[in-house]
Parts: structure tokens; sequence; C-alpha cells
């Protein structure tokens, strides 16, 4: 039998080194605190919230332009502490689809101050009523974003995005965390990083990255790269023992959206 256990490229495991002790090299340490104040920003005090809207085909476009007007007047009205960081139709993934991104400054606090006022606000409530027509299910997540990751910020276009969501093995936040904060450095180069968030409230140990590219096979390309970097090997051998299911999706901008 071979003395070395081979993994993934550059990773070489002498059993005579003690091969068990390296599968443990990244371990965290335990720490007595939740996961959303170890993981989180400390410098801000957002709340994301992302929501997915299954829309009647026959209905996108209607969809589309009426979510355009409320935002856009939303935008307008400094009274609500809350933004759009983007809105897209999924391309690739599940079909008549749309997925809008918030931000709240201020937190829970603003998100709540944002209910009762949306709950005063008969244009938007005139807004609901239509849309509820057009809709055949939806659901949304409240996240928080991962304190490595940019802070999403509107960007010109035309670009394409992936929203890459993991579902990860309860308890391991912490490692997925740490792991990432050493890995995002190897997909910097290219601008491709837009924001990493976990969920707070919804499905819960579920990440969303989301990456912006010119196309798809700028997307391939910047892959492809990734791989040729040493150390970005390391980060998928520890990261993915942590994944239970994983989800890509192809987004397209809406006209409105802060990131094109």
């Amino acid at each position: 039998m071979s003395p070395f256990f081979e993994g993934p490229p550059h990773l070489f495991f002498s059993v005579d080194e003690g091969w068990l002790s390296s599968m443990f090299a990244h371990k965290v340490d335990a720490r007595k605190d939740a996961h959303s104040n170890l993981l989180s920003k400390k410098d801000t005090s957002n709340l994301y919230k992302i929501q997915f809207h299954n829309v009647k085909p026959e209905c996108m476009e209607a969809y589309n332009k009426m979510s355009d007007e409320v935002q856009k007047e939303l935008h307008r009205d400094a009274d609500y502490p809350c933004e759009v960081v983007g809105s897209w139709n999924t391309w690739y993934g599940e079909q008549d689809q749309a997925v809008h991104l918030w931000r709240y400054s201020g937190g829970y606090p603003a998100l709540t101050e944002c209910l009762h006022k949306l709950n005063r606000n008969m244009v938007y409530l005139a807004f609901r009523k239509e849309r509820s027509k057009m809709l055949i299910s939806r659901c949304n997540q409240l996240l928080l974003e991962f304190s490595f990751w940019n802070e999403p910020a509107p960007r010109s276009g035309p670009n394409i995005y992936e929203l890459r969501t993991y579902q990860l093995v309860p308890g391991t936040m912490i490692e997925w965390g740490n792991n990432w904060a050493r890995a995002i450095k190897y997909r910097q180069e290219n601008n491709e990083a837009v924001g990493g968030f976990f969920t707070q409230i919804g499905e819960l140990y579920l990440v969303h990255h989301l990456w912006a590219y010119k196309d798809l096979q700028s997307r391939q390309e910047t892959r492809n790269a990734a791989w040729l970097k040493e150390g970005w090997d390391v980060n998928v051998h520890y990261t993915m023992p942590l994944i239970q299911k994983m989800e890509s999706r192809i987004m397209i901008p809406m006209e409105h959206s802060p990131l094109q």
C-alpha cells in the first residue's frame, strides 16, 4: 500500500507523518458566541433581505415594469431606511423567477420601521395586491454579510450575475467562514466578487455568494484561472465536506437594478 494519500492537486499527506492530523489542520477554536457575531461586519449594522418570486410566465413583463416603478418611488423617499441592492430575472436555473436583494441600514429596527411605513403606503399596498395576481409562489430570507466580503455597490454593465447557494451541515458556518476568509483573495482579480451572505431567518445554515461576469465565457475563464493559484484547491478540499447541497443561478439584471 502506498504511504501517501493523494487528494486534490498539491495535497499529498504522508501517513507516517500523521495523515489524520492533517485532516484537522484548519479546525476552528470553539467559541461561546453566535456565529452571526463572529462572522458579520462590525463596522456596519446592515441587514439584507433576499426575495425569490416565481412569476406566472405570461405576467413576467408586467411584473418587471411594476417592480421598476415601485422601487424607484421608494428610492425617492428618504424616509425609508432601505434600498434595492439588485434585482434580476433568472436566466439559467428556476425559470420565470425574479430575485431582489434589499439592504436595511440600521438592522432590525430599520426593517421594522420600513414595514410599518409600507403598511400605511397606499401605493405600495395597491402594488402588493396587484403583484399577488402575478405570482405562483414567493419566499424571502433575512441575511447578514460576511465580514471578509465586499459590500455590494452599484456597478455598470452589461454583466451577468451568478448566485451560488450552499446548504451547509449545521454547526459548520464558522469553519466555512474561516476557510473563505483566506480563499476570497483568489477570486478578486477580475472584480467578480459582489457579496457574500448567510441566513439569519428563513432556511438556516444557508450561504449565498454573488458574482458578476461579463458573460458565460468570462465566467468559465475566471473560474478556471482560480485553479491555477496555489491555495485555491486547499480551500475547495476543506469546504466541500461542509456542504449538504448547492445550487447555481445565472441571472440577468432588471432595467432598474443598481447592479447592472
